[in-house]
């Protein structure tokens, strides 16, 4: 949905699509660009589907259920998850899903949400999901290049899974300030690779402002890149 706080037809050229709607003739980033607001409305039927859930529950049983009132560990519901019984369950319900959710075994919505982060073509060929099992299961050590990653990463085993971890590191680590830190976060994405070597530059004068070695610096810099390359960094972490 674009968002305009004028008529769009004065802004941008329109048109109607094959079932009607109305449309922009223009892509996305450059409505962006011309300074529109779009925005992404996700219509889930598992919403329904709980709605319905909880009015049998009060018509059956006489009992009131209120969502956001249930317990987030709540262990019975994590043994069920992991025992791989998950048909209904939104984007947990695949057969792909389902093995490695029973390998996985969450014990909380931030392993859930890890995992549906990384599964993904470019993480699965990266070997990103073994990698975050083995190391929830203690299989792997958790290292980390530099003490300040710890608070960034622990959630994730050491492993970069979101954008706002990216945000982070620059922030942290090379004293970027959180505008500057999505500068860095787009450049990523738009991969260009002129952008990229002047934010390389920054993010290693500002790591060693706050006495980072070059090596770590520029080491964690390319991981960040490799993140970027094989993890769309519109990923963003909702838990």
């Amino acid at each position: 949905v674009v968002i305009s706080a004028d008529p769009l037809d004065e802004i941008v050229p329109l048109q109607r699509n094959n079932d009607g709607s109305v449309i922009t003739q223009y892509f996305m980033e450059d409505i962006e660009s011309v300074g529109l607001l779009k925005m992404d409305f996700l219509g889930l039927r598992n919403l329904t589907m709980i709605q319905k859930t909880l009015e049998y529950i009060a018509e059956t049983h006489g009992e009131t259920v209120n969502p956001d009132e249930l317990p987030e560990g709540d262990q019975k519901t994590y043994a069920l998850l992991a025992s791989g019984d998950l048909e209904g369950v939104f984007q947990l319900e695949s057969s792909g899903m389902r093995q490695i959710v029973r390998d996985l075994k969450p014990s909380n919505l931030a392993d859930i949400s890890s995992i549906l982060a990384l599964y993904r073509p470019g993480p699965l060929d990266a070997g990103l999901i073994p990698l975050f099992i083995n190391r929830k299961h203690g299989r792997e050590a958790i290292a980390y290049d530099h003490a300040l990653l710890e608070p960034i990463l622990n959630e994730t085993y050491g492993v970069l899974v979101y954008q706002e971890q990216i945000m982070r590191v620059a922030q942290d680590l090379a004293g970027y300030t959180l505008g500057e830190a999505d500068l860095l976060r787009r450049a990523m994405g738009k991969k260009k690779k002129s952008e990229m070597e002047k934010q390389q530059e920054l993010f290693i004068d500002g790591a060693a402002k706050n006495g980072i070695e070059k090596r770590i610096a520029a080491n964690l810099f390319e991981q960040m890149v490799k993140f970027a390359e094989y993890c769309p960094v519109s990923y963003t972490h909702l838990t």
